[in-house]
């Protein structure tokens, strides 16, 4: 039970640690024009400043850019802490122009952001990767985004796993684990209890022993026979390279003749569309594992498009719709909500709107591309229960009861969703 709450978001201690940041942000507060621009005419002069960036007319673009930073904040309504996660990703970019190289190597951008929302550290440096991972659980515990993805997977093995006794699962990074203390819990209710074996990937080798050491001791307390081997993976941008090692790792994973294999990519495979090729080898490579079910869940969008300003446009109706539905459901002096929007959201946003070529990583593409590249690795799709479907409602009736989320069965998947647009997908295939 000690290992839950360690592994749960909500917990008094992460509560305190969010509550102890928030007191020493100090967030450059730019000073206003004298008339504040409405809500409508910052999201068109946004847009604008990114027509001038991709036309290279960057004095112009830099003047806008200083217009919207005096008049965008962190702490307003949607729209405004919309606008200014995408004006400090447009602001990187065009330092990128400015400097011409790639916006993560080193560099020296305005100060004031490369500051994060939560206290004063360069996102650089190593201590954002703590700040990251906070708000990562902070998501976690906000949302249902995560835990939609995470639950619906977990149906899906735990259905296509039933009365298995020795049951293997590869993770591709695996964060903390908060995925699995509930399907543990559930295959612990077996009788007999089946073993589990987890493999998991991730770039921080504390991080991985660290998760190890809780989901033991969680299946210690559950009685359940539970084995952890990490897999770790180079920390760069060369997403090449990281499929290298994930095909070298895949064939040193000892496989059982008597376990049952279950692979999971929680948002994750997006990373290495840069080289389709490769990925497919990836994908190859796990099917000729002969796994039981493969759950993969990814976001509703094409934040892959080569052309700067489409992929800008998309992710503003995307992010738009992702912001709405956190003021709709959180107090506007939220925490969780800041550090959410401003650490997990605009580093998505920064990558997406500042990046190109290798360093990209947040490369997502919509549904329809992942069942044509599912279905090219040999891959078919299972279709998720009727069960899952009322779990996955459950869910969201009682933990977010906001009518602006929406669920939806498309091609035997399901689809998460905030008014009309859709945010996440899950699927099952074998």
């Amino acid at each position: 039970m000690n290992t839950i709450q360690m592994l749960d978001p909500s917990s008094h201690q992460h509560q305190q640690k969010i509550n102890k940041d928030l007191h020493v942000i100090s967030l450059p507060q730019p000073v206003r024009v004298p008339l504040p621009l409405p809500s409508i005419h910052l999201r068109q002069l946004l847009f604008t400043a990114a027509q001038l960036i991709s036309r290279s007319d960057l004095s112009a673009a830099h003047r806008l850019i200083s217009i919207l930073s005096s008049n965008s904040s962190a702490y307003g309504d949607s729209s405004e802490r919309l606008v200014h996660s995408f004006t400090k990703a447009l602001s990187l970019r065009l330092h990128h122009h400015h400097q011409h190289h790639p916006i993560f190597h080193k560099f020296n951008p305005p100060k004031s952001f490369m500051m994060t929302p939560r206290c004063n550290i360069d996102i650089y440096s190593d201590q954002y990767d703590s700040i990251l991972q906070s708000s990562y659980l902070s998501l976690n515990q906000i949302t249902p985004f995560i835990r939609f993805s995470q639950f619906t997977a977990n149906q899906a093995i735990l259905e296509l796993i039933d009365h298995q006794q020795n049951i293997h699962i590869i993770d591709f990074d695996i964060i903390h684990g908060v995925q699995w203390p509930p399907l543990m819990q559930a295959i612990a209710n077996h009788h007999p209890p089946p073993s589990l074996r987890l493999s998991a990937t991730g770039t921080n080798l504390n991080i991985l022993r660290q998760t190890g050491d809780r989901l033991s001791k969680f299946a210690h307390s559950l009685a359940l026979k539970f084995t952890f081997h990490p897999l770790l993976l180079p920390n760069t941008n060369n997403q090449t390279l990281i499929v290298d090692h994930l095909i070298h790792h895949l064939s040193a994973v000892l496989l059982l003749p008597t376990e049952t294999l279950a692979v999971n990519f929680d948002l994750y495979l997006h990373r290495h569309l840069n080289n389709r090729n490769k990925l497919l080898l990836l994908l190859r490579k796990i099917k000729s594992m002969n796994p039981k079910v493969v759950t993969l869940s990814e976001k509703e969008a094409y934040h892959n498009n080569p052309i700067f300003l489409s992929r800008f446009t998309e992710a503003m109706n995307y992010y738009t719709a992702v912001f709405e539905s956190l003021e709709a459901t959180l107090p506007p002096n939220s925490g969780e909500r800041v550090e959410v929007e401003q650490v997990w959201f605009g580093r998505e946003i920064a990558d997406i709107v500042a990046e190109e070529g290798d360093c990209r990583k947040e490369r997502h593409e919509r549904f329809r591309s992942w069942d044509v590249m599912m279905v090219s690795a040999g891959f078919r799709k299972v279709p998720l229960s009727s069960y899952a479907l009322s779990q996955a409602r459950l869910l969201l009736r009682l933990h977010y009861p906001c009518e602006g989320y929406n669920l939806e069965v498309v091609d035997d998947s399901f689809f998460l969703g905030w008014g009309d647009q859709s945010l996440f997908s899950v699927s099952s295939w074998h």
